[in-house]
């Protein structure tokens, strides 16, 4: 088993329940780690038999680009289409954070953390 990172994409989309957050937009974080049995991609030395990580950075932007009130809907279909479109994916774990978060503070970011396994 091995462990498929991709880290800290850089998407800016309109997530949130205000009002405000579908017209001005947030930047938003992404990080993805996909576990699978790397052995024969490490024996054979071809894309084909890995978790391709351009895939998943294409599957990130195009869920990203999807409206939805909560990070975690948004978790959730990234989740779903790993699983769908990535035959190997045993486990994903999906982090979205949204940026200085629009909560009266001085935030970093928020954060939900999901992980599935393939049923």
């Amino acid at each position: 088993m091995g462990i498929i990172r991709v880290t800290n994409i850089r998407v800016y989309a309109f997530h949130g329940c205000l009002v405000e957050e579908s017209k001005i937009g947030s930047d938003y974080r992404v990080d993805v780690a996909v576990k699978a049995n790397l052995q024969t991609s490490a024996k054979s030395d071809q894309l084909a038999d890995t978790v391709d990580y351009v895939h998943i950075n294409k599957i990130v932007k195009e869920e990203m680009a999807i409206r939805s009130k909560l990070l975690e809907h948004v978790a959730k279909r990234i989740l779903n289409r790993i699983f769908d479109e990535i035959a190997i994916a045993n486990e994903a774990t999906v982090e979205v954070s949204k940026l200085n978060p629009p909560i009266g503070g001085n935030v970093q970011m928020v954060t939900i953390e999901m992980t599935s396994q393939r049923s």
